[in-house]
């Protein structure tokens, strides 16, 4: 979650958070005259290496979002929502979330889409909720203690086979804008379809490892994880590990640069400082490995491009700035669509705090190249 929220509404909140088992009545109760519009954004201009398209609103009151997650599931605003395949499903895994002026705070939630076009946006067609009021739950609970566990946030997601896995970073304190600690960071598991989590006490990584935030990508019998630390100003390092052994931290290997070892500290910067929330997708129209991260110090997404996932890493090239969209971060590509010159990418936007539909393109990269 972008700072100048966190230090407005998190610290406010520290007084005490309504829960996310509440009744839907108390939720809409909070709202006082109305709904207020969402902030308005400008066009784009062209002062981006690459096109963009705002496409749609995807959370929040409807309009302007196009589903409505407020009154049916008492999310006003949230942030983030990396996705991931389960089965004929793709799952949208949000940050810190929130009912009308900060209220109800939750920690995650998660939500779930069949939508096979983005043309005009994805449906989420429902959230893991409470069963007796129907709000989103917090998923993965957290303290909401600040210099202990402030929040804990899913920051990617994968599938293997029935069970469900998300990675997610205990935060210990807000720092400054951009910059936070950890606490530690880990993986949890589902094996009901989401709708109940266990931590894995021993699939966790120290706050202090460059694996504190993840990308995860599968590929040829392989889990990657492109990890970075805690916050956005640190470079990019990348693990592996076989699937059946994702909880088993003993078991996974990291690029040296030339190699693979099990030590952790020989691992290599792939991309150097400063990377933000991040995702990396194969797309077979460009037949090239595509990545996307936040540079938060110039408040831009950028792309990088690269034909194996240990790189040399292409870019970075500009997609979107803040002078076009304020206080952007999140740029999270989608497991499906990845197979034409649009390439499709949910973001975060810090004014409204929402999240967004975008789509870009790389028009001068030759995809026979």
């Amino acid at each position: 979650m972008n700072q100048r929220y966190s230090m407005r509404v998190r610290t406010a909140l520290l007084a005490g958070s309504v829960g996310a088992g509440m009744m839907k009545d108390t939720i809409l109760a909070q709202e006082v005259t109305g709904t207020p519009e969402a902030t308005p954004l400008a066009s784009p201009v062209p002062d981006s290496d690459l096109p963009v398209t705002q496409v749609a609103q995807l959370t929040g009151p409807k309009p302007p979002s196009i589903n409505e997650t407020y009154s049916t599931y008492g999310v006003y605003g949230c942030d983030l929502g990396s996705t991931f395949m389960y089965h004929d499903e793709m799952i949208f895994a949000f940050g810190d979330t929130f009912g009308y002026a900060g209220g109800s705070w939750r920690s995650n939630c998660i939500a779930f889409s069949t939508d096979d076009d983005p043309a005009d946006g994805i449906t989420l067609d429902r959230f893991i909720v409470d069963e007796a009021s129907g709000i989103a739950i917090e998923v993965l609970p957290s303290k909401k203690i600040d210099f202990d566990e402030m929040t804990v946030i899913p920051t990617y997601g994968v599938a293997v086979g029935d069970r469900m896995f998300l990675h997610y970073m205990s935060v210990y304190h807000w720092g400054p804008s951009g910059q936070w600690e950890l606490g530690h960071s880990g993986l949890a598991y589902s094996d009901d379809g989401g709708q109940t989590w266990t931590k894995d006490p021993d699939a966790v990584w120290e706050g202090d490892t460059n694996f504190g935030q993840v990308a995860i990508v599968e590929s040829e019998g392989m889990l990657y994880f492109f990890g970075i630390h805690g916050g956005r100003y640190d470079g990019m390092q990348l693990a592996r590990v076989l699937p059946e052994n994702i909880l088993d931290l003993s078991a996974y290997e990291y690029w040296t640069g030339d190699d693979w070892v099990t030590d952790i500290s020989a691992a290599t910067t792939v991309i150097p400082a400063p990377v933000g929330e991040l995702s990396v997708r194969w797309n077979s129209y460009y037949n090239k490995w595509i990545l996307m991260t936040l540079d938060d110090p110039q408040q831009q997404i950028q792309l990088f491009t690269a034909d194996a996932l240990t790189g040399p890493w292409e870019g970075p090239r500009v997609v979107a700035r803040s002078s076009e969209y304020p206080a952007l971060y999140a740029p999270f590509q989608f497991p499906k669509w990845n197979d034409g010159p649009d390439i499709w990418f949910a973001m975060s936007l810090f004014g409204p705090y929402q999240v967004f539909l975008m789509k870009t393109a790389i028009p001068d990269l030759d995809p026979n190249g």
